[in-house]
């Protein structure tokens, strides 16, 4: 005889295999989202997770925004002549003294009476009885910005005299001020000729890949032709061809064109190499087959798939500029006066007696060193996010 057991009775020990009925609770949290997340968003993710690419990023902003402002940042005018070869003046938060302050103070390097027992000059040394109070969004030397004519400055001393950070130069001028806004044509300069060559470089190396074929061939031996050039005698050769008293605008639109014209082969041959591998993809066999036109795959799957790498290259391809354009410029075939640039204020340091007695004038070179290295940190950290291996 079986026993059936009761449905309605409950038997202690089992539980209701049923699962109960909870009430809605919109307080609860959850861990992740189902929102789907862009391509722009995984790579920032990855990004920000690169303490090299961060920095770079950081120092890119910096240097983009003093050069747009850099008339603001610059604490003395450019043009101005004061002592030549002027040390820098010592900045501290002690007075002797006074003790220490809260707010730094600048002291004048002036003249001792002691002499240098090898080289016979005058011992340099800090004006200690002159402290001069330095203060935040003075009033100094007047520019014009937008039109607008303005006097104020980011940094200065409170008396109005000359702030030399760095020092100056062999006609007195200030080396800070000069470098603040020879940042401006060294990085127009080197953006310039990036976009040309990106621009160009893009597009050769889609239509040559794309192509394919006898076009492909032919275009990739004139690639090798204008690769096989020497470069740096080259540059030196075409740049000698301007006369010393060409406008200067004039020679830096032959600079310009002298870079693009050598530099975009080497993108292309890249791009085109990608772009080979994607043509085969199965995507784009089937955008070909249902008939689609050769500017939409070219613009919709092709050229999207190559921004990743191309993007990598102009933040690499910047500093390559920036040195070239200061190797230039110190030969004096780059920028020539009255505009300024990094390279060619290192026109100084020819003489090994100027370096030793002045080493202050090598300061160009800091400028130079920190944007390779921004630049570079940020195309590391950009390439290491972007590569999806």
């Amino acid at each position: 005889m079986s026993i059936m057991p009761d449905p309605d009775r409950a038997i202690p020990g089992v539980h209701d295999p049923a699962p109960p009925e909870f009430e809605p609770d919109d307080t609860r949290t959850t861990t992740g989202t189902s929102e789907s997340q862009s391509y722009a968003s995984l790579v920032w993710r990855r990004f920000r997770r690169s303490i090299p690419g961060m920095i770079g990023l950081v120092l890119v902003t910096m240097l983009i925004t003093v050069a747009i402002f850099a008339d603001f940042f610059a604490p003395v005018s450019p043009r101005g002549a004061h002592t030549a070869f002027h040390p820098p003046d010592k900045i501290s938060w002690y007075v002797p003294g006074e003790g220490w302050r809260l707010r730094p103070v600048a002291f004048p390097i002036v003249e001792g009476a002691e002499l240098d027992p090898v080289t016979f000059q005058p011992l340099n040394a800090p004006d200690y009885d002159n402290p001069r109070p330095i203060r935040f969004f003075v009033e100094g030397w007047e520019y014009r910005w937008l039109g607008i004519t303005m006097n104020r400055h980011f940094i200065g001393v409170e008396d109005g005299t000359p702030l030399h950070i760095l020092g100056t130069d062999r006609l007195g001028r200030d080396i800070m001020s000069r470098g603040i806004i020879g940042s401006r044509i060294s990085l127009a300069l080197a953006l310039t000729c990036i976009a040309f060559i990106t621009l160009l470089g893009t597009m050769a190396g889609i239509t040559s890949g794309y192509i394919g074929g006898r076009f492909d061939s032919w275009f990739q031996r004139f690639v090798e032709i204008i690769l096989a050039f020497p470069q740096l005698p080259l540059y030196l050769a075409l740049a000698s061809l301007i006369p010393v008293t060409a406008p200067s605008g004039l020679f830096l639109t032959f600079v310009v064109a002298v870079i693009v014209g050598l530099g975009w082969a080497q993108l292309s041959r890249e791009v085109r190499s990608k772009t080979l591998a994607l043509r085969q993809i199965d995507y784009v066999r089937a955008a070909m087959a249902v008939g689609a036109s050769d500017g939409r795959i070219i613009t919709r799957h092709i050229l999207p798939n190559v921004m990743s790498h191309v993007i990598v290259a102009m933040t690499l391809g910047i500093p390559a500029i920036v040195l070239l354009e200061s190797f230039l410029g110190f030969l004096g075939f780059a920028v020539k006066p009255p505009l300024i640039s990094w390279g060619l204020m290192l026109q100084d340091t020819r003489t090994f007696s100027v370096i030793g007695s002045y080493p202050w004038i090598l300061s160009p070179v800091g400028f130079v060193l920190l944007t390779v290295f921004a630049f570079n940190a940020l195309g590391d950290g950009l390439r290491d996010a972007i590569d999806p291996y």
